[in-house]
C-alpha cells in the first residue's frame, strides 16, 4: 500500500542524494525504483513500470524523466520539478567543476595521456551501446534495414531531424502492425492535464529565448541547439550525445572531435545521465553562463513532455500505428550509434595499447561491469602506460 506523499523538500533531498551516487546511465532507473517502490512505498511496482514505459517512449534522458514522473505522480508539477532538479543537480555541479579543471589542465601530460587512452575506451562504450540498442531494437531484417539506412544517412551528414522523420516513415511503411499483446496498455495514469501550468512554462521558454537572442546571439544559438537535441533524442539520454556530436562538431564546428570526446568521457565519469555533456560544451563555448544555459535547455524540453504527455500515455501506447513509428525511430538510433562509433574510431591514434584498452573496456561492458569502473580503470591505465 502506497504511503503518504512526501513533502517537496524531502522529495528534493531524496533525489539529490540519489543523484549524487547514481552512475551508469539508464541503469539509474533501477535506483529510482528501489527508492520509490521498495524503500519508500510511494508508488506500486505496476505504477512505476507504467511510468518507465512512458518515459522510454518520450525523447530525452530516461532516468531524468523517470525522476520527474515519480514526482509528478506524488506531488504534481511542483513535485516533478523538485525530483527532477534534485536528481540532476549533482551531475551539473560536478560536470561544471570538471569542465573548469579541464579548461585549465587539458594540456598537461597526464591529462593528455588519460584522454588519449580514454578515447579508445569511449569507442568501446559507443560500440557497446550500439550492441545493446541493437539487441533490443532489431528483431528482424526490416529493423536492420531501417538501421542501415539511418547509418548511411548520418554518415553522409543528413540533418538528424530528417533522418528521424525518414526512419519514422520507414517504420510506418515497412513494419507490420504489432500484436495486441505487444501494446502496453497498463493502468490509467491518474495525472490531471495541467493546461495553465504548461502554458506558463511555454511562455517562460519563449521569453527565455527572446532574452537570450537580445543579449547574446551565441547563447541563443547554444540554447536553441540543445533544445532541438533533446526533442530529437528518442532512445534515452545516450542518444542525445551522438546528435550533439553531429551538431556541435560536424555542422557548426564549435569544438573539435577530440575536445568533444573528452567532454563525453567526463559525462560518463559523473553521476547522472551522459547528456550532462551539454554542460561541458556550454562551458567550453561560453563559460559558466554557457554551461547553465546549455544544461537548462538540454533538459527542459523532455521535462515539459513528461508533464504534458503523461495523461495521454495509454492512448498513445495502445495505438498500433504509433508503435510502428516509434519502432522505426528506435531502429534509426542503432544506425546512428554505429555511424558515430566509426567516426570516433577514426579519431583514435590506434596502437597496441589503445587496441587493448578498447577491447578490454568492451569485454568489461559486455560482462555488465559498471561503466564508472571501466572509465576509472581506463584513466589509471592511460596515465600509467601511455606517453
Amino acid at each position: 500500500m502506497a504511503q503518504r506523499p512526501p513533502s517537496l523538500p524531502r522529495l528534493f533531498f531524496e533525489f539529490l542524494r540519489l543523484g549524487t551516487t547514481a552512475f551508469g546511465g539508464p541503469s539509474m532507473v533501477a535506483y529510482i525504483r528501489k527508492l520509490a517502490v521498495e524503500r519508500r512505498g510511494w508508488l506500486t511496482a505496476a505504477e512505476f513500470g507504467d511510468g518507465v514505459a512512458f518515459c522510454q517512449m518520450v525523447p530525452g534522458a530516461t532516468a531524468m524523466q523517470t525522476a520527474a514522473y515519480v514526482g509528478l505522480r506524488l506531488r504534481g508539477v511542483a513535485g516533478a520539478a523538485a525530483s527532477f532538479m534534485g536528481f540532476g543537480l549533482p551531475a551539473f555541479a560536478l560536470m561544471l567543476f570538471f569542465a573548469m579543471i579541464y579548461a585549465q589542465t587539458g594540456t598537461l601530460p597526464a591529462v593528455v595521456a588519460a584522454f588519449s587512452g580514454l578515447q579508445a575506451v569511449i569507442v568501446a562504450v559507443v560500440v557497446n551501446a550500439a550492441l545493446s540498442f541493437g539487441k533490443t531494437s532489431l528483431k528482424n531484417w526490416r529493423h536492420g534495414l531501417i538501421a542501415a539506412a539511418a547509418a548511411l544517412m548520418f554518415w553522409v551528414n543528413i540533418h538528424p531531424l530528417l533522418v528521424i522523420l525518414a526512419a519514422a516513415g520507414l517504420g510506418w511503411l515497412l513494419l507490420p502492425l504489432p500484436d495486441a499483446a505487444e501494446l502496453r496498455k497498463g493502468q490509467s495514469v491518474a495525472t490531471p492535464l495541467y493546461k495553465k501550468t504548461l502554458v506558463i512554462m511555454l511562455i517562460a521558454v519563449a521569453l527565455g529565448f527572446a532574452g537570450l537572442f537580445y543579449f547574446s546571439k551565441d547563447l541563443f544559438n547554444l540554447a536553441w541547439l540543445m533544445f532541438r537535441v533533446d526533442l530529437m533524442a528518442f532512445g534515452g539520454g545516450f542518444a542525445s550525445v551522438p546528435i550533439m556530436y553531429h551538431e556541435v562538431v560536424e555542422i557548426n564546428q564549435w569544438l573539435n572531435s577530440q575536445t568533444f570526446m573528452n567532454g563525453m568521457i567526463l559525462g560518463q565519469a559523473t553521476p547522472g545521465p551522459v547528456v550532462i555533456t551539454a554542460t561541458f560544451i556550454g562551458y567550453m563555448l561560453q563559460g559558466a553562463l554557457g554551461a547553465l544555459v546549455a544544461s537548462i535547455y538540454i533538459f527542459f524540453p523532455s521535462f515539459l513532455l513528461v508533464i504534458g504527455l503523461s495523461p495521454f500515455f495509454n492512448r498513445f501506447s495502445a495505438s498500433p500505428v504509433f508503435a510502428k513509428i516509434i519502432r522505426g525511430v528506435l531502429c534509426s538510433f542503432v544506425g546512428l550509434l554505429v555511424s558515430v562509433a566509426i567516426r570516433f574510431g577514426f579519431q583514435v591514434q590506434w596502437d597496441l595499447l589503445h587496441i587493448l584498452l578498447a577491447l578490454g573496456a568492451l569485454a568489461a561492458l559486455l560482462r555488465k561491469v559498471d561503466i564508472l569502473w571501466v572509465v576509472l580503470l581506463g584513466t589509471v591505465l592511460s596515465i600509467a602506460l601511455i606517453r
